[in-house]
């Protein structure tokens, strides 16, 4: 009896059922790729084909993944259009990720207090292995656009001034890892190379902040300040989207002055154990294969 639950576990561990098994860890990050992207496309859903493009993967493969997460209520599919969307389940985890513990509370009175004194968008990122991830943000009056987009959006460390903070004042060993893994990933977003992403590294160490219109994002413009542990490590960003015309030199110290002010207030509160500063060992992802490290 043992021997037959054995070889039909390892059975589902191979993929040959669609599921995906805890020893399944490879499927892992296809099956989070997946839900990135449709996270990324219209509310309204999208199709395996589309899915399976974007991720870099097979419609099969993209198929069996699909419906072992409409099993677990992740993702779901409308019977009509056929479309797949993210479920209800995972909005409802996405909504338990805010505890009243973490980092999002801790920072949300000086993301209204910014956003009320500044007339301006206000961001949160915070640093997700080789990407900054928009934990919160508080919208003004403004329209503008960003790398993040939204609550959940994720960019690649070193594109835009928050995830520029956050780089800037990281251990040097991490920052360098993370800076060979996401040159590559950068060199479509304008005149960013290795050259500049180190200088500008350079110069907001220098500064303390990072406030630079790259021109990436025509007619917009950012500044951003790091919250620093009590080690002097970052663990997450204060940050500013507005319009370029909005952000001149002579409103610019008023505004670094403003969210230094926020951040060096809550950088000694921080939680060491909030899940959202977790640190995942970017050294963890180098060693994967195309399909699995996706994303």
């Amino acid at each position: 009896m043992g021997g037959k639950e054995t070889q039909r576990n390892m059975g589902t561990a191979s993929g040959e059922t669609g599921g995906i098994d805890a020893p399944n860890v490879g499927m892992l990050p296809r099956a989070f790729a997946l839900l990135r992207s449709l996270a990324a496309m219209q509310a309204s859903g999208a199709r395996v084909t589309q899915l399976a493009k974007a991720v870099g993967l097979t419609q099969g493969t993209t198929h069996r993944i699909l419906r072992a997460l409409i099993a677990e209520g992740i993702v779901e599919q409308d019977e009509r259009s056929k479309l797949y969307r993210l479920g209800v389940d995972f909005f409802a985890l996405a909504a338990q990720a805010g505890n009243p513990g973490g980092m999002r509370s801790l920072c949300r009175p000086a993301l209204l207090r910014l956003c009320a004194s500044l007339g301006e968008t206000i961001f949160l990122l915070a640093k997700s292995g080789f990407d900054a991830v928009c934990l919160d943000l508080c919208e003004g009056p403004f329209p503008i656009r960003s790398f993040t987009n939204d609550v959940g959006g994720r960019i690649a460390l070193g594109v835009g001034q928050g995830s520029l903070a956050i780089l800037a004042f990281l251990p040097e060993a991490e920052r360098e890892e993370i800076i060979r893994f996401n040159v590559p990933r950068i060199r479509g977003y304008g005149m960013l190379d290795e050259v500049y992403l180190r200088t500008e590294i350079e110069r907001v160490r220098g500064l303390g902040y990072a406030a630079r219109n790259s021109g990436v994002l025509e007619g917009m413009a950012g500044v951003a300040v790091p919250i620093l542990d009590r080690t002097g490590t970052a663990v997450a960003a204060l940050s500013v989207g507005t319009l370029a015309s909005r952000l001149g030199d002579d409103r610019l110290p008023m505004v670094v002055e403003l969210l230094r002010r926020q951040a060096e207030a809550i950088g000694p509160l921080t939680n060491p154990f909030d899940v959202a500063l977790k640190r995942r060992p970017a050294h963890g992802l180098l060693g994967m294969t195309d399909d699995e490290r996706v994303a």
